[in-house]
């Protein structure tokens, strides 16, 4: 019997299977799946990553510091939070976080102050004697009183109630609250609710009031960029197709959201998706190129984490938190 052409035929099978074979990779989110981060399963949908020989898990967070953990602890190769987070877990561990910020996302930051039209708010001066709710858990809740004695405000003027994230849009539509703290990711949200109550939604951008410097941003695990440098670099080349389909076309990145997460409701999330393209796309991504971390900038993000959180400011050097090498060039 002539085996030749049998193990030609199993050959050929093995070698089309190697060929094809995807790498596969854990995606960490940082919060649950929401308009932001449409893209990344338009990046699904439309084959971006399929086409750079990936097969991506996209897993949920609890937020930015649960991400860098999940990230850091091999539960998943990369995933996505706010550079401060990673500032901050590198400011309080006693040993290096094995994690990097691979590419910027954000190069504006997105806390604001929401509040009514009706409310005559127009600057951080005009809260003083005023109410304002922010998350129990937040990002922003540190910035706050910096973000205010920058502005000449005197934080003590001003009442903070703290409480569960989907309490303040009700809150604020209420009149039970002046303003509320959140990203401007959530306006669209927010606003469908006030309009319930005939109120209109004003924000006031943080950036507006001298907050500089970079927000959210895709990381990666150490031992992903040492033992698969080459699977990283596709995951962000895909990532970066995803990001510029999605900001041409959110609609179409909002129904492929729809599509893997069926209680989504398209609407909210493409408006949401577009009240974050500011975030991604602006004078600084168009300068810098996107993805790109300045170096000046980079250190002004870290000035006011080690304000905001009484660090010592040489407790850490931000550039050994980021990696450059994996960008498209």
């Amino acid at each position: 019997m002539n085996t030749r052409p049998l193990l030609a035929s199993l050959a050929l099978a093995f070698g089309v299977t190697a060929a094809h074979a995807a790498d596969s990779l854990t995606v960490q989110l940082d919060w649950l799946p929401g308009g932001d981060k449409a893209f990344v399963y338009a990046g699904v949908q439309q084959g971006f990553f399929k086409a750079e020989g990936l097969d991506v898990k996209i897993v949920p967070g609890r937020g930015s510091s649960d991400a860098v953990t999940k990230i850091a602890s091999g539960a998943a190769d990369v995933g996505f939070g706010g550079i401060s987070a990673l500032m901050m877990a590198a400011a309080e561990s006693k040993s290096p976080v094995p994690v990097k910020a691979v590419m910027s996302l954000y190069s504006k930051q997105p806390d604001a102050l929401f509040t009514r039209v009706d409310s005559q708010i127009k600057t951080l001066k005009d809260m003083e004697g005023k109410t304002v709710a922010m998350p129990t858990f937040s990002s922003s809740n540190a910035l706050w009183p910096v973000v205010l004695q920058k502005n000449g405000v005197d934080p003590a003027k001003i009442k903070v109630i703290k409480t569960d994230p989907a309490t303040l849009a009700p809150m604020l539509a209420q009149g039970r609250v002046d303003a509320t703290i959140n990203w401007v990711t959530v306006a669209p949200a927010f606003q469908a609710v006030l309009k319930q109550a005939n109120k209109d939604l004003a924000v006031l951008p943080w950036t507006q009031f001298g907050l500089d410097g970079y927000g959210w941003s895709a990381l990666a695990s150490d031992k992903t960029i040492k033992d698969r440098p080459d699977v990283l670099k596709r995951y962000l080349r895909a990532l970066s197709k995803s990001l510029a389909f999605s900001i041409e076309q959110p609609q179409k990145a909002a129904e492929a959201l729809k599509a893997q997460v069926p209680e989504a409701d398209v609407a909210v999330v493409k408006a949401e998706f577009e009240s974050s393209i500011p975030l991604l796309k602006n004078e600084i991504s168009q300068r810098e190129g996107m993805g790109a971390y300045d170096a000046k900038l980079l250190a002004a993000t870290w000035g006011w984490v080690a304000k905001s959180m009484n660090y010592d400011i040489t407790k850490i050097n931000p550039e050994q938190l980021v990696d450059r090498s994996f960008l498209s060039k």
